[in-house]
């Protein structure tokens, strides 16, 4: 498979770790559930309207357009139900599509804000790292100069201090 095609991608973003939370299972599922709800809609809506007068939706292509038009919440206005029965369906039609639409973007925003916080822990991790490497190598210089002076001192009281021998 080529690198950027849409089934790569997609396979590589369904392998990742990441990609198999809740939120993500959730937004597929959304996802998949809105284009049964479209085509369902589509195909309940044509008998519903294509006899009603000054109907619009009147053929399964049409009512298929209408639903994508209606789940995005688009509406271009072209095409409308004029019964009843077709305005409940839309409305079906219209609270999934923004059901979904709202599932998919709380589900990216989750994990924009995991991958940032993931990296702020990681950052903090690696700053409390190089601060404890820090206390040690200053430790360790602290007590090599300790060291030397203690010598220091030891051979200035052997030799009877700075006018000896």
């Amino acid at each position: 498979m080529p690198p950027f095609s849409p089934v790569y991608l997609l396979h590589k973003l369904l392998s990742n770790e990441r990609w198999r939370r809740l939120h993500v299972k959730a937004s597929m599922w959304a996802a998949v559930g809105v284009v049964l709800v479209m085509l369902i809609g589509s195909w309940i809506i044509v008998p519903c309207e294509a006899s009603a007068p000054r109907a619009t939706i009147t053929s399964f292509p049409l009512a298929l357009w209408w639903s994508i038009e209606t789940a995005t919440t688009v509406g271009y206005g072209d095409l409308y139900p004029v019964t009843a029965a077709g305005r409940v369906i839309a409305a079906v039609v219209m609270l999934v599509g923004i059901a979904v639409f709202s599932i998919v973007t709380a589900s990216l925003a989750t994990w924009f804000v995991g991958t940032a916080a993931r990296r702020a822990r990681q950052a903090a991790q690696a700053l409390e790292h190089a601060e404890a490497r820090g206390r040690a190598d200053a430790d360790l210089e602290l007590r090599a100069l300790h060291a030397r002076f203690d010598r220091l001192e030891h051979l200035i009281t052997r030799d009877g201090g700075p006018g000896g021998r």
